[in-house]
């Protein structure tokens, strides 16, 4: 079997870290081609040291020249910017992209991805989030799989193997409840950022734990499963499980019900995209039954986490109103952890912009830009005013 060679977008975040650390794990079976960061330049310098990529890329260009000198003695080609991110991942020397970047900005890298035929391993799930008509009309077109990253969707994908022929009656998308589970408005109308930041299970980036405090990750979990597995809203179910050791479900029509199981750990869903169909060995914890005596399940308080139902009602609108939802989203998590607006604010937001944004029901590419762009411009406004 030979070496499968692997570009990570977003190589410094907590996916491309871990995804790293797999493949420094399993040196006979995987190389890393490419790492590309935004603004993250020493850690990005001190993994091209030991993992000797072909190309590095730094997004912000004004850093370019400190990763170049500092690299200059080895081997790799050193870019920046936007267009250099497009064009490497297009190389004929990558046979696997994994979309490690946060937030909207992995979906145009994706795209040139899909195009140039490499398959892809996704832990950008804005991507799907944002244009997955449009994605996955690519990958058919370009014979591209696309193997989920997430704990839920990998969960799902593995309880899929072999049922090709087995119809989904629904899936069950669990979620630990976050940091504020069983919480009410009251509470969380004076929570810091200090404390939506500490999640109980999982350790992740700044912006996807927020998003798991507000149940938005799982609003958005939910649509990117549309896409993955051709579903409609309808059979797409959200359950609390605060021990996080299902990690979803899939039932099928003559009732019987698969689960995905282990203890939370980011680097199985991460192997198991990178090998597919392969499973690695692996020295990770083992799960327990003795140690988990108990294992509880709960329904979502989407009253008081509004943001779990919006991503449903974008869902179920379609067009672009998940492209709303997504921009609206960023912009109000990046100002919450700024400290210009409070937790609940953040659901305010993304509402107002719901509400306010042209919405367009067959969209192309570039009516997501737009809309991306307009809700952008039309949140920080409203941001602006409230501080």
């Amino acid at each position: 079997m030979s070496i499968k060679r692997i570009a990570i977008l977003g190589s410094t975040g907590s996916i491309g870290t871990q995804a790293l650390d797999v493949i420094e794990a399993n040196q006979d079976i995987f190389s890393v081609e490419v790492l590309t960061a935004q603004n993250s330049a020493d850690l990005l310098i001190e993994q091209a040291v030991k993992f000797k990529p072909k190309v590095v890329v730094i997004g912000n260009e004004a850093l370019q020249d400190k990763v170049g000198s500092a690299l200059s003695s080895l081997p790799i080609q050193v870019y920046s910017g936007d267009a250099a991110l497009l064009s490497v991942v297009e190389s004929d020397s990558i046979d696997m992209v994994l979309t490690a970047m946060v937030g909207y900005a992995g979906l145009l890298p994706t795209i040139h991805a899909i195009k140039a035929g490499k398959n892809i391993a996704l832990a950008n799930k804005e991507t799907l989030v944002v244009a997955g008509e449009l994605i996955t009309k690519l990958a058919k077109e370009n014979n591209v799989s696309i193997y989920p990253v997430d704990s839920e969707h990998s969960a799902i994908f593995q309880c899929l193997a072999g049922e090709e022929n087995n119809p989904i009656e629904k899936i069950i998308l669990t979620a630990s409840g976050g940091p504020f589970r069983g919480k009410n408005r009251e509470f969380l109308s004076g929570v810091t950022k200090q404390q939506a930041l500490k999640h109980p299970n999982w350790s992740m980036g700044a912006k996807i734990t927020i998003d798991s405090a507000t149940l938005m990750n799982k609003g958005l979990e939910v649509i990117e499963a549309k896409w993955l597995f051709d579903l409609s809203a309808s059979q797409i179910d959200v359950i609390v499980h605060p021990q996080s050791i299902i990690h979803s479900m899939v039932q099928f029509e003559d009732g019987s019900m698969k689960a995905q199981m282990g203890l939370p750990d980011m680097k199985l869903p991460i192997q198991y995209a990178l090998h597919y169909p392969y499973r690695l060995k692996s020295s990770f914890p083992r799960f327990d039954f003795a140690s988990y005596p108990s294992l509880t399940f709960e329904k979502p308080d989407m009253e008081t986490f509004r943001n779990l139902a919006v991503a449903y009602e974008a869902l179920e609108k379609g067009g672009n109103a998940a492209c709303i939802v997504n921009a609206a989203n960023e912009i109000a998590v990046e100002a919450f952890l700024c400290d210009k607006i409070r937790f609940l604010e953040i659901s305010d937001v993304i509402i107002e912009c719901v509400a306010k944004i042209n919405y367009i029901q067959n969209p192309a590419y570039l009516d997501y830009v737009d809309t991306n762009e307009a809700t952008r411009r039309f949140a920080l406004e409203m941001i602006q005013v409230k501080v």
